[in-house]
């Protein structure tokens, strides 16, 4: 019996041996990882520049024609209003370009969305009503194009009135009017259906109906049902 109880008692030192060195391997293990790990992270290259990966600086062109948002302008904030200017431009260290990287670019003393609306983009809507009485306006994004020099943001709100087209063309509206408006062509065309079925059915209102819709797309009183502008 009393063998035995040592060969237990040196089977449980053994045991414990085991876990000991498992778990002193795993330490270890686990301190290599956390240092390749730091060794990588201060070995990775850095990335490239926002503005050159998404194309808003593209390399191997002359420095005086890049995007303003590329480049570092010096503007005078108490201007008078309307008095033509000088900026002194810069092109940052990590752009890539053909030519002088400090040059100088004129400029109109005023606000980004008081320049005129050939030097800006907005956002069209086509969900307001174009011939609407008084004329219908609607509130649009709008962005300073990219050789304009201008103070504050390049990104405003604008109200604009509501003149977008679908394609529909007057002439042809009027001409199926005149011609097959007893059919409701001429309300079939510009997506009047109802309109257009009832005019169907009764003949064109017995020849009035017909006489009235000529008469109010002469006019161009009467108009797509999307809302739009003929064009």
């Amino acid at each position: 019996m009393r063998v035995i109880h040592i060969h237990s008692r040196n089977v449980i030192y053994m045991i414990l041996a085991i876990i000991s060195s498992s778990v002193q391997q795993a330490y270890m293990g686990y301190g290599d990882s956390i240092s390749n790990y730091a060794i990588n992270a201060n070995t990775a290259p850095t990335h490239t520049n926002r503005k050159e990966s998404n194309g808003l600086c593209p390399a191997g062109i002359s420095c005086s024609k890049l995007r303003i948002e590329c480049l570092n302008c010096t503007l005078k904030q108490d201007c008078i209003y309307g008095t033509p200017y000088v900026a002194n431009c810069s092109v940052p260290s990590h752009i890539d370009c053909i030519g002088a990287s400090e040059f100088v670019k004129p400029y109109i003393c005023r606000y980004c969305y008081q320049t005129e609306h050939w030097e800006h983009e907005c956002h069209q809507k086509n969900n307001c009503v174009s011939f609407a009485s008084p004329q219908s306006y609607y509130r649009a994004n709008c962005t300073v194009k990219n050789d304009v020099l201008c103070l504050g943001a390049r990104k405003f709100l604008k109200n604009l009135p509501c003149n977008w087209t679908g394609g529909y063309r007057w002439s042809t509206a009027l001409m199926l009017s005149i011609t097959l408006g007893g059919f409701g062509a001429d309300r079939f065309y510009l997506g009047h259906w109802q309109e257009g079925i009832g005019k169907l059915f009764s003949f064109g209102g017995l020849g009035v109906w017909t006489l009235i819709d000529v008469m109010l797309i002469s006019m161009r009183y009467l108009g797509p049902a999307d809302g739009s502008l003929y064009v």
